[in-house]
């Protein structure tokens, strides 16, 4: 299996996004940024690149008129 390279900050937001799956907790981008320690303006490019290295995908809420934000969840690997 290929091992994917990370960088720290990549790292950082992967981890959050995992730990706040694992507690059953959604993972709006403040969530993440609040478990990563990093202002939320920061995920913008580690989000896109997780994504790009299909390790995350955005879905959007399915409530109508309950908007969050986007959240961000880990792919499961097969």
């Amino acid at each position: 299996m290929q091992q994917i390279q990370l960088s720290e900050i990549e790292q950082r937001v992967y981890v959050a996004v995992t730990t706040l799956e694992a507690r059953g907790q959604v993972p709006y981008p403040a969530a993440i940024a609040q478990e990563a320690g990093l202002p939320e303006d920061e995920l913008v490019t580690p989000l896109h690149e997780l994504g790009l290295k299909n390790l995350v995908h955005r879905e959007d809420s399915p409530l109508a008129g309950l908007d969050f934000g986007p959240r961000w969840c880990a792919r499961q690997p097969a």
